[in-house]
Parts: C-alpha cells; structure tokens; sequence
C-alpha cells in the first residue's frame, strides 16, 4: 500500500459524486436505524407496563414489586437505563393511558420515550393527548417543542381567529387557511410588556423570527419587513409579509398597538391588492390578510368581515404576562424539567 497521503491521490472522475450519494445513503440509513431502535423500545415499555398492570390487577402485587423488580431488571441489565422505579411507573401509566396496542405501534411508537412522557405529565384527556401527538410527529417537534406547545394551549387556540375565509375562499383552502390561523398568539418569548408600541413588537418578531415562525405554525416563510409597495407613484410598506407554503399564497400581517377598529380592515385589503398585483405569481392563489391586535370585540370583527370580500382574519397578540420579578426567575427551564424526569435512572 503507497504511503503516498490521501490528499495528494489524484480524484478519480464522478468520484465527488459517488461520495455525496453515499454521505446520504449512511445517514439515511442512520435516521432508520436510529427510529427502529426507539420504536423497539416504546413497544418495550409499553409492554412491561402492561404486563405490570396485568399482574397488579390479577394477583394483587402492590407498588413494592415495583421496586423490587426495578432492582432485578438494573441488575440483569446493567448496561441498560430506564429500569428506575420512576420509570416503570410511567410504563404502567403509559399502557394504562394507551391500552390500544395497535394504535401504540401504527402512531405512538414513532415518538421518543420523552415525548411520552411529556404526553402523560401535561394532558390529561386521550383525545388532546391523540391531537398533540399527531402534530409533533407531522412537524417532528423536538420534546422541547412539545411541552411548549401544550403549555401554551396550541389546540384551543388553533383556528380561533375571526376570519371571512368560508365566504372568500374556495374549499378545500378555506379549511386549511381557517386552521392555518390561532387566537391569541402568544410572543412572550420577546420579553417585551404590555406597554410596547406597534414597531418594537415588529422589530422584536424579526429579531426573533425562528420563535416567530414556530408561533406561527407550520407552513410560514418569511419574506420581509416593511416590504415597500409603490402604487401611483406613492410608497408604502407592509409591517410583516410570509408565504405559505401549503396554501401557496402570500401572507400580509398587520400589527396593531391597540384594539380592533373596523377601518384597519381597509388599509389591510389595499395591501392585498397591491400584493397580489405586484407580487404574487400566476400560481399562487389569493393573499390572505392576517390583522394582529392587542384586544378586538369578536362581534364587532365579524361584522367588519362580513361585507369584505378578501380573505382576512383577526386575531390578537399576548406580550409577556405580569409576573412578579422573582417568580419570573424561579420557574424552572426545560432543562431542569428533563434533569428531573431522567433522574431516577
């Protein structure tokens, strides 16, 4: 074999090529394995905490044998974690919450164990546990993602907006538009109070515009700020403008300081106008108008929808909530909230 270094071996012809596809294929191939693995494991558990209610149930074992079998199961499997005494009762709250194996293996088993237990620890009904479960595994939220999202009411919120979309869309779109849209949003992760004005709301949600993007939901890309529009010869600017993805069509968002007033409808509607006659592309379908407020009158935004014939919801926007300074800094991170789960094992 030549000494000769690798740097300096002439590339062979197609040799980039080959490589990149098989960069690919490896980790490909690693995402495979790595999901079969949990899959496997979530089946695991859920199977033991069957099997511990099973007996519980038919033999009258107490929550001792909980312990006793955490002791037996570390010892044959040292190398193995999971086997805490915590973690076996969450395998018994996990089958007991889910006694329908099919369902555990066609949907559940594609999440990681920390999804479910965030799942267990912070709803309370199958049917918002089922809702929350399919939306991070259609967005591949991370455990993080998860939490934030049940702590922050995603499914009340989603498709709660005030919009006209069923009279000024076509269905299917109307449906998806309708549930594209939440009620309030909420930009506590801005750090600004009550008192902030429109402009520093809007220079913060550039600012922070993954955390803008997450609130929004999936689907929304950011275009621009204060894109400029110029209309006869005059100027003006879009506070905050997105495309969707799944609706194929441009988002406008208008931020308003104060409450709802029926005339903000009318500088909204020019703007979609004016962007579906200057931006928007042959495919596209027609812009929808997102009007953010700090409060609005729900009877009085539907009235102000009813005889415009744009697609427009209204919607309103939380700051950061007051707090006291001190409990502000005690509450406890996501980080510490994970530490706690896995420190039984």
């Amino acid at each position: 074999m030549s000494d000769q270094p690798v740097s300096l071996i002439p590339t062979p012809e197609g040799y980039a090529d080959w490589l990149l596809d098989l960069k690919t294929r490896i980790h490909n191939a690693q995402q495979r394995a790595a999901l079969a693995v949990n899959r496997e494991l979530v089946l695991l558990y859920w199977q033991i905490g069957r099997d511990i209610l099973a007996r519980q149930a038919s033999q009258g074992w107490g929550a001792k044998v909980i312990e006793r079998l955490a002791h037996d199961l570390r010892t044959a499997f040292p190398e193995m974690k999971g086997f805490s005494p915590r973690n076996l009762k969450y395998m018994r709250s996990f089958a007991q919450a889910w006694p329908d194996d099919e369902f555990v293996q066609a949907v559940l088993a594609q999440l990681p164990w920390y999804h479910q237990l965030a799942l267990l620890d912070k709803l309370s009904t199958p049917e918002t546990r089922r809702w929350y479960a399919a939306q991070a595994i259609q967005h591949n939220w991370s455990r993080n993602v998860l939490v934030m999202q049940i702590e922050t009411r995603l499914l009340e919120r989603s498709g709660s907006a005030v919009t006209n979309f069923e009279a000024s869309l076509p269905k299917p779109q109307s449906d998806l538009a309708r549930e594209s849209l939440k009620d309030p949003y909420r930009f506590d992760f801005l750090g600004l109070t009550d008192e902030a004005q429109e402009r520093e709301v809007e220079h913060a949600l550039v600012k922070h515009v993954t955390e803008f993007l997450l609130e929004l939901g999936a689907g929304f890309a950011f275009v621009g700020r204060q894109v400029m529009l110029n209309v006869g010869g005059e100027e003006f600017f879009i506070d905050l403008l997105f495309y969707h993805l799944k609706l194929r069509c441009y988002v406008v968002i208008e931020l308003k300081g104060g409450k709802f007033k029926p005339e903000h409808l009318g500088q909204l509607g020019f703007y979609l106008t004016a962007v579906d006659m200057q931006v928007k592309a042959e495919q596209d379908n027609p812009t929808i108008g997102l009007l953010l407020c700090k409060t609005k009158n729900k009877v009085v935004a539907e009235y102000a929808l009813r005889d415009t014939a744009q697609p427009i919801g209204v919607a309103e926007y939380q700051l950061v909530e007051s707090l006291p300074a001190a409990l502000q800094t005690s509450l406890p991170s996501i980080e510490q909230i994970e530490s706690e789960l896995g420190g039984g094992e």
